[in-house]
């Protein structure tokens, strides 16, 4: 009796010594980075399948729901949004025209936008966003670009022809100008940039996505700040005229808004601040 009392507290013992090395291996694979293909990564970095794996808060893999939408939406809250936006004033044509829900339903129309890498380099990327689009805007006060030098008319570009009457200047949160982009965004987009680029200011859904598509994939922006390049380099690839001295003013003003936003995201803004 006192031998099988002995064996029974070695069995008990060795099972719950196997119970805490599974335990730990489970927490070891949970802090690796990345998941077998077909495999999801939970919203606590855990490598599994089903709604626990795949549900809300999903990273990667087949994710039940859009990673997108859920990414940048708990990074950019109504609040934080309006800390970031709503400081114009009251008689500025972008009071209210920047507004959450655009902003979010652009941000979901493009894959990977404050959703490409880890938590920090997602806020940077959101903050340096904002950062370009507070100056490029004078802190969300216009919509469209104020006193333009010119229609921002290409001509040599026959792909995307301006059209009589229509001006390309500078309109939404990245001021999109030049015939050539109206005409590339109006296609991604699928509105009609050429003969109708006024839609740009009167829009705010579309205004939104002029900006993040130009982000994404019309400049350098979303692999430089994604990269660790830095925001110095978003600059260079929204007005590189800026850079090297040619209006230290500008750049100093979207590096005092990035300090700003990378702040009220809680995120540290990292190097390479100035073009």
């Amino acid at each position: 009796m006192k031998n099988s009392k002995s064996k029974l507290f070695w069995y008990s013992s060795l099972y719950s010594l196997l119970n805490l090395l599974l335990v730990l291996v489970d927490v070891g694979v949970g802090q690796n980075c990345g998941c077998l293909n077909g495999v999801c990564s939970s919203q606590y970095g855990y490598c599994g399948n089903g709604n626990a794996y795949c549900g809300e808060g999903c990273r990667e893999g087949p994710c039940y729901s859009s990673p997108s939408t859920a990414g940048v939406a708990s990074i950019v809250t109504p609040d934080v949004f309006n800390s970031m936006v709503g400081g114009a004033d009251s008689g500025c044509a972008g009071k209210g025209f920047y507004n959450y829900n655009a902003f979010v339903n652009a941000a979901k129309a493009f894959k990977g936008f404050g959703t490409s890498g880890s938590s920090d380099v997602n806020k940077r990327e959101v903050a340096a966003f904002f950062a370009n689009a507070a100056h490029e805007t004078g802190g969300f006060c216009f919509i469209e670009e104020q006193n333009p030098r010119s229609g921002y008319c290409d001509s040599s570009n026959t792909h995307y022809p301006c059209k009589p009457g229509k001006r390309y200047y500078g309109r939404g949160p990245l001021q999109l100008s030049w015939n050539y982009n109206y005409g590339a965004a109006g296609d991604y987009i699928k509105f009609d940039g050429l003969n109708n680029p006024e839609a740009v200011a009167k829009d705010p859904t579309i205004s939104f996505k002029t900006a993040v598509w130009f982000w994404m994939l019309n400049s350098n922006c979303h692999k430089a700040i994604t990269s660790g390049q830095g925001f110095g380099d978003t600059i260079k690839a929204i007005n590189g005229v800026e850079c090297n001295g040619g209006n230290a003013g500008a750049v100093s003003s979207r590096v005092t808004y990035f300090y700003k936003f990378s702040r009220q995201l809680n995120v540290d803004p990292g190097s390479n601040l100035r073009c």
